[in-house]
């Protein structure tokens, strides 16, 4: 298994709440793994769309469906059903977070959409 990518247990937990799987109404995904995998690396890593590696597809096609599931709620209802499923509290406070001394002065924007929809901002 590769860096940033869903273990088998996660992948459990989670396969049956997305659309595009067999059974669901609607078009079947191709690779819903594949999908969920590019967007977890994509928000890991803070790299652009374009940079995505072609292992997990073509980067407009997996950007296109990132934003369909995000205006339609879909990242929303994945996250209050494993939020159900949690069995304990956990709660990071920001004032421990540090920066890098090279964090300061970059752009704005970025990939924040990603970070924001994915509740890692």
């Amino acid at each position: 298994m590769r860096r940033y990518e869903l273990t088998d247990e996660e992948w459990d937990k989670i396969k049956n709440l997305i659309p595009g799987r067999v059974g669901y109404v609607g078009k079947t995904g191709r690779d819903n793994r594949l999908f969920l995998n590019a967007v977890l690396w994509i928000a890991r890593t803070g790299a652009p769309w374009r940079d995505l590696p072609e292992r997990y597809g073509d980067w407009k096609n997996t950007h296109r469906r990132f934003s369909r599931w995000a205006k339609s709620g879909v990242w929303q209802r994945i996250f209050e059903a494993l939020q159900m499923e949690s069995d304990g509290v956990v709660m990071i406070d920001s004032t421990i977070n540090r920066a890098h001394q090279h964090a300061s002065g970059s752009k704005k924007g970025g990939n924040q959409h990603v970070l924001d929809v994915l509740g890692e901002a």
